[in-house]
């Protein structure tokens, strides 16, 4: 099955403010993007760069390119049956305003057929929408429209834990 996921918003920043976000990524209490609180803390086995291998929960992927400030790729390791990518990019719109898109590409296989759409896709749409919140408070210091979880996403959560 392919799937191609993509999640953006465009914030009041300029592209070098959101370009620090990505750099951020994985940096402990540092990291201004990934949702650490609420999610599975970005964690690799060195600084973030090409080569760097980790990921969040059961997600593993190794940065396979990095522009710092513009754009990261991940390729996928794991769970099995994933085999694709994910990436955040930096696009510029004008002066103060720039666009964070992320976007995952992939084919999954086995049974992660079953899995992607039942687990672990609500899971990714909860965890990017709450991504992009905390880019959102980074830049502007506040978020205008927070992003919910639905129910199932609760559900799963829940059970999680």
């Amino acid at each position: 099955m392919g799937v191609y996921n993509v999640h953006e918003r465009l914030l009041a920043a300029k592209a070098s403010e959101v370009g620090a976000l990505i750099d951020s990524l994985a940096g402990g209490a540092a990291d201004r993007l990934w949702p650490h609180p609420d999610w599975p803390a970005v964690e690799f086995d060195r600084p973030l760069a090409v080569g760097a291998s980790g990921g969040h929960g059961p997600v593993r992927y190794t940065v396979t390119a990095y522009v710092p400030g513009v754009w990261i790729r991940f390729a996928f390791g794991g769970p099995r049956g994933f085999h694709g990518f994910h990436e955040y990019a930096v696009l510029p719109v004008d002066e103060g305003r720039t666009v964070l898109r992320h976007t995952l590409a992939m084919k999954t296989s086995g049974l992660a057929r079953l899995t992607w759409p039942a687990a672990y896709r609500p899971m990714h749409d909860a965890c990017l929408e709450d991504s992009l919140d905390r880019a959102e408070l980074a830049c502007t210091g506040r978020v205008a429209r927070p992003a919910r979880w639905t129910p199932y996403v609760r559900l799963l959560r829940g059970l999680e834990r």
